[in-house]
């Protein structure tokens, strides 16, 4: 290939897809500018290995919870955004048990029952961990994931169902709704008071030539449960009947209705695994961080759509993968902006990306 035919190719690339060529001077820049950094000593190995473990970690969650969000969209066709609080409430009634559990006995029941609203018990106070509390923290797992299903199951019957032949545009606003109406009962139930709620749990040393990454027992068990949770999505998905025919309703629903397959039934699942997964996600997001808060979901939502919309909406994968890049964005971008501003980074690579690629990174394969 000679250098007229280079430039020419060049040329058209960057006329073509002029994006593409300012999304990678942009990856260009900040690769050189954080070798320099690297270089210089202004930035150590030790740093950008934190936040990258800090930018999985988050991603896991994203992932996680997006997988229920683009589920409901494939399946129902609507955005949901009561999603964000259906993680709060499954975090709340995981973190009630796993208080009960562990402070039972030590501490008044309606206060652990309340997560220790006002200050009346302290998770740290109370031991709670992986490692020194292990049956309470399986028992928050479940319990948040079971009501989280049950809350999912209650809020369809009783207000989707009956509308679900209208258009998106009104499902959306219901769910608006109904997200205001969860977000303020567990404010008037729970407090608003941001608690913490773990002791803290022991940790590895990982040591770089330059300092030292720690990587604790929450960690390592966030990384297990969404990463299990996620491969367990996967198998019911692709070896399944159910998870078959969830792909068939979300590809074509009339066609899967011609074919016997009962949409009732394919819906009602698609709440269970999604609730299922939206619950334990909000239990190991509080886990990780160590805080809980009445509007901890609502914050995580606006991620979480850009991760979805980011992979492709309507792909479980795509939301998996659009999750990890956000998290690992948030994480990153401190090493080039102020932290305050970490989730405008996210939603800038998120718009970049789509520029680039608009149908998102697995091109809106619906559900699989």
């Amino acid at each position: 290939m000679g250098i007229a035919e280079t430039y020419s190719r060049g040329r058209q690339f960057a006329i073509e897809r002029p994006f593409a060529l300012v999304l990678a001077v942009i990856v260009v820049v900040l690769l050189g500018d954080l070798l320099r950094g690297l270089a210089t000593g202004q930035t150590q190995f030790a740093d950008i290995g934190t936040l990258v473990w800090d930018g999985l970690m988050r991603g896991l969650v994203i992932g996680l919870a997006g997988i229920g969000l683009s589920m409901t969209y494939s399946i129902l066709n609507f955005a949901n955004f009561s999603h964000g609080d259906y993680i709060t409430a499954g975090a709340f009634s995981g973190w009630a048990t796993t208080y009960l559990i562990a402070g039972l006995g030590r501490a008044d029941v309606g206060a652990l029952l309340l997560v220790g609203a006002g200050g009346s018990v302290y998770g740290g106070t109370l031991g709670i961990g992986v490692l020194s509390t292990p049956l309470a923290v399986v028992a928050g797992i479940v319990v948040s994931g079971g009501f989280a299903i049950a809350l999912s199951l209650a809020v369809d019957r009783t207000i989707f169902k009956p509308i679900r032949n209208e258009d998106g545009i009104t499902l959306l606003i219901t769910s608006v709704g109904v997200a205001f109406a969860l977000r303020y009962l567990m404010q008037f139930v729970f407090g608003s008071d941001v608690r913490g709620t773990t002791a803290q749990p022991p940790s590895i040393s990982l040591y770089f030539v330059d300092g030292t990454v720690f990587i604790n027992a929450h960690d390592i068990t966030l990384l297990v449960v969404a990463s299990g949770l996620m491969l367990g999505v996967h198998v019911l998905l692709q070896r399944t009947k159910l998870g078959k025919a969830m792909r068939a309703m979300a590809d074509n629903k009339d066609l899967a209705l011609i074919t016997g397959i009962s949409t009732e039934r394919v819906v009602r699942a698609t709440w269970i695994i999604g609730g299922g997964l939206t619950g334990v996600a909000g239990y190991m997001f509080i886990l990780w961080k160590g805080t809980l808060g009445f509007n901890d979901g609502w914050l995580l939502l606006l991620l979480i759509f850009a991760a979805v919309i980011l992979g492709g909406i309507g792909s479980i994968y795509g939301a998996i993968a659009g999750g990890l890049v956000i998290g690992l964005t948030a994480s990153m971008s401190v090493l080039w902006i102020p932290s305050a501003f970490s989730r405008a980074a996210a939603f800038v690579v998120m718009i970049v990306i789509l520029l680039v690629k608009p149908s998102g990174l697995f091109s809106g394969r619906a559900t699989a």
